[in-house]
């Protein structure tokens, strides 16, 4: 297809191309650093990429008519040159993680497979297959991966719900896993897929229907000298009462019959009411020491199986039937600033949509109401994700704020914008900031919000305010980004910067509910 103009929005289509979702988003992270690019996006043609793309009115109307395996490029400049320069930097890079001119031969490898059978004959003993394709084929290939014997890590979504129930019935009846769909993160013998981090292995077993959840869970648990056997994540929807919970049951088994686990940490959002009392009893089936922590739930006792209520508690709950050492829990909190009698409300900026969810909780129970895109509660929903209200917390990983951008765990610019809004806001005293490191992420997130930190910082101070940032570091040292350098470079900046999303939602209560 030629290249599309209307207005400031060129695009362009590429018929039966597709690259992995990571991939583009770094190519997209590229292109908005381009002079005079406004927005950018490079996604797969399914009908819900292309829903989103046409309310933020970036769908010029040939586009219509891709289907789910063609590439779309489309970018928003202030020039038409200017989109022309971008579009044409997207082909090159496209191109760029092509095999080089000359082929394989010239380099002397073998040729890079293009189908499953391919790359399963050259390494006919693979025990897991990673699928990242477009939705209406990802079923396909993940099908094939189970009847060769593998198990699959399904990072694809757009997955049809149906489709999911029939891959998990024959992974149940072939005894295998498969983790997802839209599964961002898990630890497989040490070994970090998706969007995981640097941990040490241990006698920990996690099974996680949420990735921040499972990340945030492996990183202070290795912060408290422990480590991860597996952490095994199963896709969001798994917990429905459609799915059944078939992949946290079958991740439940196994690390009941695993030597090297010791203890089950289980970590989820409220999983349906039967799907709940399924996985409590097969947690006492399986009779190894067992911590759940459903977030926003409230769970009556259970015999046999802790019940934990935040991140925090759930890992400590975890290292003490681990028979670890616990870390002390000292969080005190730094001086509280001196709020002018107009701030109010914190304001609560998170990439991880776990963490969002973890706050909310925290606030809720401590009798605070609290607006959010993601809301515990439908009717404290935001009419308008764009502008807080009162106290807010924003996931910014919704597909509000990802049309036209990167994830913001790979591009901080949406965060950087909205905390700058934030911080001018007059009625705020605290904005609580989460950073995750580990792979896929940003190189430098710290690096890419101090800045904003500190000039937020001084403008309030020039206006009579005190401005609080509250921020905590998902990662380790072991992460390519590095934990203790984060956290240095934001305490340099005046943020405070706390252990984990929970003690950092504490603190940002405490600070407007002295």
């Amino acid at each position: 297809m030629s290249v599309i103009a209307a207005g400031n929005v060129v695009a362009i289509s590429k018929q039966n191309l597709y690259k992995d979702s990571v991939a583009l988003m770094r190519i997209t992270e590229r292109l908005l650093a381009l002079e005079g690019i406004r927005r950018a996006t490079l996604v797969m043609g399914t009908g819900a990429n292309k829903e989103i793309l046409a309310e933020a009115r970036m769908l010029p109307e040939a586009l219509q008519a891709c289907g789910p395996g063609d590439l779309l490029i489309v970018i928003e400049s202030d020039t038409e040159a200017q989109g022309a320069v971008a579009l044409a930097q997207a082909e090159r890079a496209l191109l760029g993680e092509a095999p080089a001119a000359g082929g394989a031969a010239a380099t002397g490898l073998a040729p890079v497979p293009r189908a499953l059978a391919q790359g399963l004959a050259r390494v006919p003993d693979a025990g897991l297959v990673q699928v990242s394709v477009p939705g209406p084929y990802a079923a396909g290939e993940a099908m094939k991966a189970l009847r060769h014997g593998c198990h699959v890590f399904l990072f694809s979504d757009n997955v049809p719900v149906a489709e999911e129930c029939a891959l998990k019935a024959l992974a149940v009846r072939k005894n295998l896993l498969v983790m997802g769909p839209d599964c961002g993160t898990a630890i497989i013998n040490g070994i970090p897929l998706g969007f995981a981090n640097e941990v040490r292995r241990g006698s920990i077993g996690i099974v996680a229907a949420s990735g921040t959840g499972l990340q945030e869970a492996s990183v202070q648990i290795h912060l408290a000298g422990g480590g991860v056997s597996h952490a095994i994540g199963t896709g969001g929807r798994d917990i429905s009462a459609a799915v059944g919970g078939a992949t946290m049951l079958q991740a439940i088994d196994l690390l009941g019959a695993d030597p090297g686990t010791r203890v089950i940490l289980v970590v989820s959002k409220p999983p349906s009411a039967e799907v709940s009392a399924r996985i409590i009893e097969r947690l006492r089936v399986v009779a190894k020491p067992a911590v759940v922590l459903f977030i926003g739930a409230r769970l009556e006792p259970v015999p046999g199986v802790w019940i934990t209520t935040t991140l925090a508690d759930a890992v400590r709950q975890a290292i003490v039937l681990a028979d670890l050492p616990v870390p002390a829990t000292d969080e005190r909190l730094p001086a509280r600033p001196s709020f002018v009698a107009s701030q109010k409300y914190i304001r609560a900026l998170y990439s991880g949509g776990t963490f969002c969810y973890e706050a909310q909780a925290i606030w809720r129970d401590a009798g605070l109401s609290v607006w959010s895109n993601a809301p515990l509660d439908d009717a404290r929903a935001l009419s308008d994700p764009m502008h807080s209200v009162e106290h807010t917390a924003i996931d910014l990983g919704d597909d509000r704020f990802t049309v036209g951008r990167p994830h913001p765990m790979i591009d901080p610019t949406m965060r950087v914008e909205r905390l700058r809004a934030e911080a001018r806001d007059k009625a705020v005293a605290v904005i609580v900031l989460d950073v995750v490191l580990g792979h896929g992420s940003h190189d430098d997130p710290a690096g890419a919000l101090v800045p904003s930190i500190r000039d937020a910082r001084l403008e309030a101070a020039r206006e009579g305010r005190s401005l609080a940032f509250v921020v905590f570091v998902c990662g380790t040292d072991e992460d390519p980004q590095q934990r203790s350098a984060q956290v240095r470079s934001l305490r340099d900046a005046g943020a405070m910067v706390f252990s984990g999303s929970t003690e950092a939602a504490r603190a940002a209560l405490r600070m407007v509910r002295p």
